[in-house]
């Protein structure tokens, strides 16, 4: 097995358990011959720290597989992983609420770079590091034994496959080919779900335990739903009882979804419209023509997709919850959302505190909300806890 020695003094992430290393801190390579292939990590002073997958091309040069440097990295140690988040879905009891959820997630499941969805009798895979990709064949047949579905459909296409010197790639690989649309069940509302081509793999399956909590704040509400993608949120709360929804996304396909999902709910197009347009443009236009709101929901998409963003994303959140205090009414209710990883929970609630002072309105933090319990968050691993949210009220 090939090697690599860190520099000296650049060990202390990986004694607290941290999985990755990055390319800076690697004094050598010794003996690495393929991409994606299983090394050790050794300290500067010749200690065998862990096991990892190697990436020629990424700036997180090693990924963890594990801190045992004696454990084998084969076809039984994935077994064992997948098995391990089999059983902990297991016990959340989801099947008994929807059918469709997070089977494995990456480090915090301990196969780092993965990602499998379950949509009905369907699985989507994301395989987005060097190291799951390695160990590509080997999976999806763990995967078919472990949960016997009809068709498993890969959804490779992000850029992160990029970083680690990977073509993108999609397409069915085991069994048959989903249907253009796959009808979810949540909580006892429905939504159709394009797993080929949609956000993510089809659908914000993290946001599933947030539906829920909205649906408490809708009964005879005004909503509006930014970001709203195929209407998530927007059909949660009409079907929880609201006045009336707005759904604004930039994307007329996506609004389109929407209608079909009124449709499939059985609800009144009517209480519903769909803006497509720019979400902080349609908000600017609201607040100078006086409009108001009893509930805000904002998930937008990652605004800073590196280091380099962050002052940019950090304007961007500040601006976009400005505008939502300023829409919604005496004792109206604001759900707001960051997904991205540079945005720490501390940053993010200090952006939106600054947001509700410079509105003048007298705002309170009533919950702090995050990522669905199906993805789980490795505590070693603080890049896993990605998606932070608030429930504010003013009042």
């Amino acid at each position: 097995m090939g090697f690599l020695v860190l520099k000296k003094g650049r060990e202390r992430s990986l004694l607290h358990s941290h999985p990755w290393v990055f390319s800076g801190a690697v004094e050598k390579i010794v003996e690495v011959k393929q991409n994606g292939e299983t090394v050790e990590i050794r300290s500067f002073d010749g200690e065998r720290l862990a096991i990892a997958s190697f990436s020629e091309f990424s700036q997180i040069i090693a990924r963890v597989w594990t801190f045992d440097a004696n454990e084998k990295i084969n076809k039984d140690y994935l077994l064992k992983q997948i098995q391990n988040a089999h059983k902990l879905r297991l016990s959340m009891d989801l099947d008994t609420n929807t059918n469709a959820y997070r089977i494995i997630n990456t480090e915090a499941d301990g196969i780092p770079g993965l990602i499998v969805d379950k949509y009905d009798k369907y699985l989507v895979c994301q395989f987005l590091s060097a190291g799951a990709e390695f160990w590509h064949e080997n999976i999806i047949e763990i995967l078919t034994k472990e949960f016997n579905p009809v068709g498993i459909y890969e959804r490779s296409d992000t850029d992160s496959r990029t970083k680690e010197g990977l073509e993108k790639r999609t397409g069915v690989i085991y069994g048959q080919e989903p249907p253009s649309e796959i009808a979810l069940n949540e909580e006892g509302i429905k939504y159709y779900v394009d797993i080929k081509t949609g956000h993510k793999t089809g659908f914000y399956l993290d946001q599933r335990e947030n539906r829920n909590k909205v649906k408490v704040y809708c009964l005879g509400k005004d909503v509006l739903n930014g970001f709203s993608y195929t209407g998530g949120f927007g059909i949660a709360a009409l079907a929880a009882g609201a006045n009336r929804v707005i759904n604004i996304d930039s994307s007329a396909e996506s609004l389109n979804m929407v209608e079909k999902n009124l449709v499939f709910n059985e609800l009144d197009p009517s209480k519903s419209e769909q803006v497509e347009g720019d979400v902080f443009k349609v908000l600017r236009t609201y607040r100078d023509s006086g409009k108001s709101f009893d509930l805000i929901i904002l998930d937008p998409p990652k605004f800073a997709e590196s280091k380099n963003q962050l002052e940019g994303a950090l304007r961007g959140y500040k601006d976009i919850n400005l505008l939502a205090f300023k829409l919604l009414r005496l004792g109206g209710i604001l759900f707001t959302f960051s997904c991205s990883g540079h945005i720490v929970p501390e940053l993010f609630r200090k952006v939106v505190s600054d947001a509700a002072i410079d509105s003048g309105k007298k705002v309170q933090q009533i919950a702090v909300l995050q990522q669905s319990a199906d993805h789980p968050v490795l505590m070693s691993f603080p890049e896993s806890f990605y998606l932070k949210g608030l429930i504010c009220k003013v009042w």
